[in-house]
């Protein structure tokens, strides 16, 4: 028996495969991790080729670093109790065991050069673009890269915040101060808590502080800045080095920064499924094309006449 598919019965099929088929859960996706001052993540996954294969990246990633998905370091429902929530020794991998590779205690890590008490762009690489509200923090005085990174090694206050920052070229930009009265060895600390997801994201990103007027170049190697044993770090950039809108921050001051560009939420429709469903709405479209061209066209009578 031929069974004849009415317009109605290929739509109502269409939806019934597609409806399934959107309801699957979506692949995991990553988002973003601070770009410059370079964080470790970034630099080991997706810096310049020097960084990637650094001692302190390869060490990282034998111990146990994911770094293919560098903006990745996320952690649900923490809603501002980070430091009750991720663990001391553990802050660069957000306590993911993951990442743990980033909370290595190393001298080493590819690291930015900045200026103390300069102007200064950060940026935030993203994939997944969110709304949310950054706090960066700086570590203490007497700050050693020599063991894992504490709550306690960190400034109380952030010394830059931003709520919904722009979005150029692929990165929030958060013009801002860097702290003054800085010397060597330090760490930036980058929590990204989402307000569209719940999620709160952590990076570390290492610094050598300079004193103005010393200042090298975006891309020549950090100085040493009194720590013999660290070796020539990588990815540096000089403060003011990197354009951004706005122009400089008051000397001194603590940027609160509310940028309010509005970011859209794009819905991703996995691979697989998407494809299906295109190859089924153009099936369907054919179909009933053909029906309808089929009824339209004027049927042409025959006779057939006998000899």
């Amino acid at each position: 028996m031929t069974v004849r598919r009415t317009p109605a019965a290929i739509a109502t099929l269409a939806v019934g495969v597609l409806v399934p088929l959107t309801l699957l859960p979506a692949p995991a996706q990553a988002h973003g991790a601070p770009s410059t001052p370079v964080s470790r993540a970034y630099a080991c996954g997706a810096g310049t080729p020097q960084q990637k294969s650094s001692a302190a990246c390869k060490a990282a990633i034998a111990a146990g670093a994911d770094v293919a998905a560098w903006d990745n370091i996320r952690v649900a429902d923490v809603n501002g109790r980070d430091r009750q929530v991720i663990p001391d020794g553990k802050l660069c991998s957000g306590g993911l065991g993951a990442y743990k590779g980033l909370d290595l205690a190393r001298a080493d890590w590819p690291s930015t050069m900045l200026t103390t008490g300069a102007a200064f762009t950060f940026q935030y690489a993203e994939r997944i673009p969110h709304k949310g509200s950054f706090r960066v923090y700086v570590t203490k005085d007497g700050y050693s890269p020599s063991r894992a990174l504490r709550w306690s090694d960190l400034e109380t206050a952030p010394f830059a915040t931003a709520t919904d920052p722009v979005l150029q070229n692929k990165a929030y930009t958060i013009k801002g101060t860097l702290p003054k009265g800085k010397s060597g060895p330090h760490l930036i600390y980058t929590i990204w808590q989402n307000t569209s997801t719940a999620d709160t994201y952590y990076s570390c990103s290492d610094v050598v502080f300079a004193a103005a007027g010393t200042t090298s170049r975006a891309g020549s190697p950090a100085a040493p800045a009194g720590n013999g044993n660290r070796s020539a770090a990588i990815a540096s950039a000089a403060a003011g080095d990197v354009p951004g809108p706005g122009g400089p921050a008051p000397a001194g001051s603590v940027p609160r920064l509310t940028a309010t560009s509005e970011i859209a939420m794009t819905p991703v429709l996995a691979g697989a499924g998407g494809a299906i469903v295109l190859a089924l709405a153009g099936a369907a479209f054919f179909l009933v094309r053909r029906r309808r061209l089929r009824a339209s066209t004027p049927s042409v009578s025959r006779t057939v006449i006998s000899r």
